[in-house]
């Protein structure tokens, strides 16, 4: 393809590295420091003893990142199985993964936790930073964190002076995007304001042969407004408004045989949409005191999801069906912490100091679901007319609390000894209403309602230990064992029989090191991890309803597997980034999973290793400007679509490039993602179909050009 030739030779030419800073300083060789919140307090990434993957602002705007699943491309062993229509949107780390209604690896925004994953596939808008936090993570964050959690982190507005950005994008299938964001004092050094929008678009990527219209497409609108309050240098209130509303297409689903021998075209007699709108409100206040810290977060989140699609995805005609689903949640969680201040450690003596930090969490959520499916067929031996329509109604209360504390001995500036411990408490009550109308003559015809009522509490305590050891000022070697817990619950929408599920318990052992050297030119990560799974939650597909999925348990499995990332600045303007990580994920002996022996199988989406590496390149070409230029490649390793293990997507890689150049106050590029086409189905799963699966093929090839202006 031309293009991907010349950003190709683009790429070469210019040695293709980091960062687009053409500065010769000092300070520009040296890798910046990159603080994470993944210990609740702010911390060096190289000074906490946990797998963390941070993807920058700077990084963000870099490859012009604008979704978790792009973000999570640089983390290893972190893979994100995302349908076409975005709530359909659940991550795996290190095999582990689960329903969106009760998600494995949580994602907090701004510190607050989406209970469901229905509002966790945001628009990345104004974000400082995306951490991607690898092993059981329990014990400070508690329920639904067995395989770690994403924490998403918004820019805070400027107190200073006024600053505004504006960006637009385009490119080929009709892409758009725009974006603009205002931030600045409203009182100079005190009370800041931030606000920020944005609006993206495209076309399909998947043509329906049957009418001859693009499916998947997609359509957002994103806000963000914030206010950040600093009356004195202990008091931090902060209030942010953040809101979404998507318009998605339908799911481009189709027989897996089929999309695999023509990418990118299905056939559906019938088309549909997929709509989701969320609103989050977030007030954070913080202390900082001579001895003690104190953080209060509040977050609401309400999100509510409208989609249509068809159930068979095919155009037979002999078989007609859809599904119209509604859904809705409302939650609210409250978290209160205190922690001792970072320059006023407790000092039993004069070789040892002790800090600790202690919270409690409370949290409230109502999940309500309104599902109608409609089938009808000519089949023979059905006579004419046949037609079963199925209506399912589900409210889901849960209401729970935990508490916390975590303290970390220091001896001799070299050993640090951490504990910590979290007791969860919980309540679930569900009911379920379905009616089954069969429209034929009787005794076969009628109306056929059931209901169910049941609630159960659900209680663990949670234990974690560390030891962490510094070998050198940038060397540090470590070792971790924590508890993870999943509580059990109750499916919105099940095959009959199957509404409930039980709990899922998790023991995490790490031993890592956490490297830099050459003058902070080079660090070099590296874990390796054990994790024995019991009474796992996998995710089952309804056979009843397409796209919907119900939770059910399916025995032990052990994960074991390593990581390695590397990020390096060998000299001003070149940066070069990598990561490795290796996953063998397995069922143990005995393990059933859908009423079939999954002993010694793989787990689904637990692919055999992730892969990234890139460079970046930047040359002054004048005092006003710099030229720049970033090639990537992404790879995933062979996974399987099902815990039976009847299908599976090989090994792929896809390669990314961008080139373009920057002045002081405005930059224009061109970039090119997945630049050799390949084709690949990143997700699928077992289907009445030809071949047994429906998938959805991956994302072809795109290109386009984005410019933007700051002042």
């Amino acid at each position: 393809m031309k293009i991907t030739s010349i950003l190709l030779s683009c790429s070469v030419a210019f040695g293709t590295a980091g960062l687009s800073s053409g500065q010769q300083s000092v300070e520009m060789v040296q890798l910046p420091m990159i603080t994470v919140v993944a210990d609740k307090q702010p911390a060096p990434v190289q000074d906490v003893p946990v797998s963390v993957t941070a993807v920058t602002g700077q990084t963000l705007s870099d490859d012009s990142i604008t979704t978790v699943k792009d973000a999570a491309s640089f983390a290893p062993n972190v893979f994100v199985n995302e349908f076409g229509a975005r709530k359909l949107s659940n991550p795996y780390f290190r095999g582990i993964g689960s329903s969106p209604n009760n998600p494995g690896i949580t994602t907090y925004i701004d510190g607050v936790p989406q209970l469901n994953a229905n509002s966790s596939s945001i628009e990345l808008l104004d974000i400082d930073q995306v951490e991607f936090v690898r092993g059981s993570q329990s014990e400070l964050y508690g329920r639904n964190t067995v395989g770690g959690l994403i924490n998403i982190t918004s820019g805070q507005p400027y107190l200073t002076a006024w600053h505004t950005e504006a960006e637009g994008n385009y490119g080929n299938y009709n892409f758009r995007k725009v974006q603009l964001s205002l931030s600045g004092p409203i009182i100079p050094n005190e009370l800041g304001l931030g606000l920020a929008g944005g609006y993206t678009a495209r076309d399909g990527y998947t043509r329906n042969d049957f009418t001859g219209h693009l499916l998947d497409t997609r359509s957002d609108f994103s806000g963000k407004v914030q206010l950040l309050w600093r009356p004195d240098g202990d008091w931090e209130v902060r209030l942010l408004l953040t809101g979404e509303r998507d318009r998605d297409g339908d799911y481009a689903l189709g027989d897996l045989q089929m999309i695999r021998a023509n990418p990118h075209h299905v056939s559906h007699d019938f088309e549909g949409y997929t709509h989701r709108d969320i609103l989050a409100p977030t007030l954070q206040i913080g202390h900082k005191g001579t001895a003690v810290d104190f953080t209060m977060i509040t977050g609401l989140v309400h999100w509510q999801t409208d989609d249509m699609t068809d159930l068979d995805y095919t155009a037979n005609p002999v078989m007609s069906s859809t599904r119209k689903n509604a859904e809705q949640e409302l939650q609210f969680t409250e978290e209160l912490r205190l922690a001792s201040a970072k320059a006023a450690p407790l000092e039993p003596t004069d070789d040892l100091q002790l800090k600790w930090q202690t919270g409690l969490f409370a949290f409230t959520q109502d999940y309500k679901q309104d599902a109608f499916n409609d089938l009808s067929s000519s089949f023979a031996g059905l006579g004419p007319g046949f037609r079963l329509t199925q209506q399912q109604n589900a409210d889901l209360q849960d209401v729970g609390a935990g508490v916390y504390g975590q303290t970390t001995l220091t001896a001799w500036d070299k050993l640090d000894f951490t504990l910590g411990l979290r007791c969860d408490w919980e309540r679930k009550d569900a009911g379920f209403e379905t009616t089954n109308t069969v429209f034929l003559p009787p005794p076969f015809g009628g109306v056929f309602p059931s209901s169910v009522s049941a609630g159960k509490d659900y209680t663990d305590v949670l234990p974690s230990f560390a030891v962490e050891y510094r070998l050198a000022k940038d060397q540090r070697v470590y070792a971790t064992a924590t508890r993870g817990y999943k509580a059990g619950g109750f499916n919105a929408a099940a095959p009959a029989g199957s509404e409930s599920y039980g709990e899922e318990r998790t023991w995490d052992y790490e031993l890592g090191c956490k490297t830099t050297w050459l003058n902070h030119r080079l660090q070099v990560n590296f874990a390796v991890f054990y994790i024995d799974w019991r009474n796992i939650q996998t995710n089952q597909p309804d056979p009843f309803s397409p796209g919907q999925f119900y939770i059910a348990n399916a025995g032990a499995a052990a994960s074991k597997g390593g990581e390695l990332e590397l990020i390096a600045r060998p000299a001003p303007n070149w940066d070069i980034f990598g990561g490795i990580g290796y996953t063998d994920a397995r069922f143990l002996s005995g393990s059933t999973d859908g009423g079939v022996n999954v002993s010694g199988n793989k787990l689904q989406y637990a692919p055999v290793f992730t892969a990234n590496a890139g460079l970046q390149y930047s040359l002054a070409l004048c005092k006003e400007a710099t030229a720049y230029a970033r090639a990537e490649v992404v790879g995933c390793g062979r996974y399987e679509y099902n815990n039976q293990n009847t299908a599976s997507q090989a090994a792929y890689a896809l390669t990314n490039f961008r080139l373009g150049i920057r002045g002081a106050r405005w930059f224009a590029e061109g970039w090119i993602k997945n630049a050799f086409d390949i084709n690949y189905v990143p997700v699928a799963f077992t289907y009445n179909s030809v071949s047994g699966m429906i998938g959805e093929s991956g994302a072809p090839m795109t290109c386009g050009v984005r410019v933007g202006l700051n002042f």
